[in-house]
């Protein structure tokens, strides 16, 4: 398995000062802007979902090859995430030891960790020594990321597809207690009839903050309640039908599922643990070693 080859403090004979460089080129791009933490966050999920956690999804498109990022599925990827990235590996590359030896892939996963904790989640320690990849096309995306219209047997078999369970999968859903989603993506819920799954009080602010035939780029906070803080309110939400996308909501009104969002809305240590678990695993999947990958000069582009 590729994952066996990271570890902690991968770097601390490369260059050891890395994760400090990363976190405060990460704090810097934070106190610009909030919208640096759900944007890394969805950077590194989009990432490793498709051709695994090698920094892919960062490649911009050239010549005759549409990318990754330009494929539908990641165009409402927030610019900042990127900026993060590369602001950090700029940081790295700054310090002469360090130039060109730490990889893309690597950087977002620090990036991801430390914006995380800045807005009030976990700490974790995070696993290091993926390689960039040699590919991106957004053909590779198709059918690879959720979609906010899924129901729990699509979620489960597209995050069993990556090794992980669905208690994972709960617990990566979480994620959307911080950030924002545009009314397209979830209008379906509030017109032409409300979804019975949804809070009545809380379509009716929907329907007026998104109304019908208005600009469906609008951007609607996925947590009403505590937008800024990395937190269990996400399950507290969809207790009380207040989870903004189908497949947010439908952790609660599954059976299957609802005893762990029970469970996690009223244990933030044990949502933490859990989160923790399943963030790690997700940085394991699909990771380049050897010829399979490198370390880019520029994230956004192949050597």
């Amino acid at each position: 398995m590729a994952s066996a080859q990271l570890r902690k403090n991968y770097y601390a004979n490369i260059c050891p000062n890395v994760e400090n460089i990363v976190r405060g080129a990460v704090t810097q791009k934070f106190r610009q802007t909030f919208v640096t933490v759900p944007a890394t966050i969805r950077l590194f999920f989009h990432d490793c979902f498709v051709q695994g956690c090698d920094a892919s999804v960062i490649i911009a498109s050239s010549g005759g090859n549409t990318a990754e990022k330009d494929h539908p599925d990641n165009l409402s990827l927030a610019g900042d995430g990127f900026d993060t990235v590369i602001k950090a590996k700029a940081a790295v590359d700054a310090v002469p030891g360090c130039r060109n030896k730490v990889s893309c892939a690597d950087i977002l996963a620090m990036a991801t960790r430390d914006v995380i904790a800045l807005a009030g989640g976990p700490s974790y320690a995070v696993e290091l020594g993926r390689l960039d990849g040699l590919s991106s096309t957004a053909a590779s995306v198709n059918g690879k990321l959720p979609q906010p219209t899924f129901n729990l047997n699509q979620l489960n078999a597209l995050f069993a597809a990556n090794g992980l369970s669905q208690n994972d999968m709960i617990a990566l859903s979480a994620a959307h207690t911080v950030g924002f989603s545009h009314c397209s993506k979830f209008s379906s819920r509030i017109f032409p009839t409300v979804d019975p799954t949804l809070n009545q009080t809380y379509a009716k602010q929907l329907k007026q903050m998104c109304p019908k035939g208005v600009d469906p780029r609008i951007a609607i906070n996925m947590d009403p309640n505590t937008p800024r803080q990395f937190d269990n309110v996400y399950y507290k939400n969809l207790q009380q039908g207040k989870g903004l996308f189908t497949s947010d909501q439908v952790l609660f009104t599954d059976a299957r599922s609802k005893p762990i969002v029970n469970a996690w809305a009223t244990n933030s240590a044990a949502f933490n643990q859990a989160f923790i678990n399943a963030i790690t695993k997700l940085g394991r999947v699909g990771v380049k070693t050897g010829k399979n990958g490198n370390i880019r000069r520029n994230c956004g582009a192949f050597n």
